[in-house]
């Protein structure tokens, strides 16, 4: 990973953007869209920058200027000039999907953002916002962190009440109807073999299972790519327990 990915709050905060032209006018309309108040390059109270200059020298001299008074900087289309980079942006607010390739090809990340936003319904955005301000009703109902977990895990899957990828007509009777049923952990065993080093070879099935898992077991050499796939916390066991303990344990198997 060669940047951090962050998602920042510029609502009501000040953003300096140097430059003018079409550039800067897709610049603007960002900060504009996600609440920032646009001020020139003097404003002494700004945490970033952008700068849309075409020239090469201008763009350096203005980004040396403001770097120096410790801001984070942009320089539009030049991307070994800038402290962070804007990806290729899918929006179905508060669910935001950003796409970046590092500053390689801005052509390859709107590549990637149109096939992906053709998979993303328009729902999306209501069902996270439904989710949002269920929460104190959640809590209330679903007593632990654990319980919450696998509540939202469960009608998040492929196929289930919340499947992410599906158009929802209703999604507040939906999430309601999820925050009403059961989140009570039972054993249970799932088994993925093994017979690549590329976690691309995954199903979708088999990564969703990693990303869920409570218990981890690693059964003879599993590439790293693979183990990295499973949900960070999930407890790690050199073999399965007898009993089974609650929750999803997933079984990774490599060849014999």
């Amino acid at each position: 990973m060669q940047q951090l990915p962050i998602f920042m709050t510029l609502t009501g905060r000040p953003v300096i953007l140097v430059g003018e032209g079409e550039p800067a006018d897709a610049k603007a309309r960002l900060i504009l869209a996600a609440g920032g108040v646009i001020v020139g390059e003097d404003a002494p109270e700004a945490a970033i920058a952008f700068v849309a200059l075409e020239d090469d020298d201008d763009a350096r001299a203005a980004a040396t200027r403001l770097r120096a008074r410790g801001l984070l900087v942009n320089v539009v289309d030049k991307p070994a000039l800038s402290d962070f980079l804007m990806g290729a942006i899918i929006d179905r607010s508060p669910v935001l999907v950003s796409v970046s390739t590092g500053g390689a090809s801005a052509s390859l990340s709107r590549a990637l953002r149109t096939r992906l936003e053709a998979l993303l319904p328009a729902s999306l955005g209501p069902v996270a916002a439904a989710i949002r301000a269920s929460r104190e009703v959640v809590n209330a109902r679903h007593k632990t962190p654990s319980d919450r977990r696998r509540l939202w895990e469960r009608a998040l899957a492929e196929f289930a009440p919340l499947d992410p990828f599906a158009a929802l007509p209703d999604p507040d009777t939906a999430v309601a109807q999820v925050i009403a049923g059961d989140s009570a952990a039972t054993p249970q065993l799932a088994t993925i073999h093994v017979t690549s080093p590329d976690p691309g070879e995954l199903t979708l099935n088999q990564l969703n299972r990693l990303a869920r898992c409570d218990v981890l077991v690693a059964d003879g050499a599993i590439p790293p790519a693979i183990i990295d796939r499973a949900r960070r916390d999930a407890m790690r066991l050199d073999a399965v327990p007898d009993p089974l303990p609650l929750g999803l344990t997933v079984l990774l198997k490599g060849r014999e």
